[in-house]
């Protein structure tokens, strides 16, 4: 995979002050523009969130939060439930003041790099970071991982989470959403409603707002990387692209019961699903000390 100029991390900082952190309606940040917020979907993404937390010491004095952003989404809070303090470490100064009007005297708030860490070794008995490391060079993100590691206690687990380059599920599966595009296009016309040009559909929480810096990698590159360095296994977080869920599913048309159903197939092939799917969850694991 070719690697495209350096991370500008400032550039990315400024956005998520500027744009992507904040609110556009009381409620939801810009930056959830990029996901799929419909209620056909809501259960859905909700069991994928929760995911995380089987991986994760049940409690513990640390947690950290790798490029906390302003811990989003209700479910983000679940992962240091029952931790006594969660360390919220970002470059946006607006995504830490909005984490802490959510975690209140619990959070721990931290200007910090995620691939140069500012803690000692061994200081945290658990750590998440969701949809941040693409926002680093390759190089980058090989620091990141290891960071993550270096600072997790022995026993201890991180939970990573971001977007391959390229799914073979959604590649593969690619022709049903395009065909409900049409058929929905179609519907319009026969209606005579307006038939501009609809507007480039959302991407998915991994990609790239405008403006932002992204690289993403794939199950060889992160296999290669990571192998001999550290203890990991790639699950699925959620298998389905925002593109996709909003294509194909809908509520007229059985969209829950079906995201149920897909739900199902994730838990019976979590590595084939992880890899081959939209979203990993990657686990890395540091072994207790002997």
């Amino acid at each position: 995979m070719m690697q495209p100029h350096k991370s500008n991390k400032e550039d990315v900082r400024h956005f998520y002050d500027q744009v992507g952190w904040q609110l556009e309606d009381g409620e939801h940040y810009q930056n959830a523009h990029y996901e799929d917020l419909r209620s056909v979907s809501q259960e859905y993404i909700h069991r994928c969130h929760l995911r995380v937390n089987r991986h994760l010491k049940p409690n513990g004095r640390f947690l950290l939060d790798a490029g906390s952003g302003p811990i989003q989404y209700p479910e983000y809070l679940t992962y240091s439930e029952h931790y006594h303090y969660r360390v919220c470490a970002d470059i946006s100064i607006v995504a830490l003041k909005e984490a802490r009007k959510r975690t209140g005297a619990k959070g721990l708030m931290v200007v910090a790099d995620v691939a140069n860490l500012p803690f000692k070794p061994d200081a945290f008995d658990g750590a998440v970071s969701l949809h941040t490391f693409h926002h680093l060079s390759l190089e980058d993100q090989a620091r990141a991982y290891d960071e993550t590691y270096r600072v997790l206690a022995p026993g201890a687990s991180a939970v990573v989470i971001n977007g391959w380059s390229e799914s073979p599920l959604m590649k593969r599966w690619g022709w049903v959403a395009r065909w409900m595009n049409g058929l929905r296009g179609l519907r319009a016309r026969l209606l005579g409603k307006n038939t501009r040009p609809a507007a480039k559909p959302a991407a998915s929480p991994s990609e790239s707002p405008t403006g932002t810096f992204t690289v993403k990698n794939d199950p060889a590159w992160l296999k290669k990387t990571l192998g001999g360095r550290m203890d990991f296994e790639i699950l699925v977080w959620r298998s389905l692209s925002v593109n996709f869920l909003r294509a194909v599913f809908h509520e007229k048309l059985g969209g829950r019961a079906l995201l149920r159903w897909v739900y199902k197939q994730e838990e019976r092939n979590p590595h084939y699903c992880g890899e081959n799917g939209q979203y990993p969850l990657v686990v890395v694991r540091k072994q207790s000390a002997t």
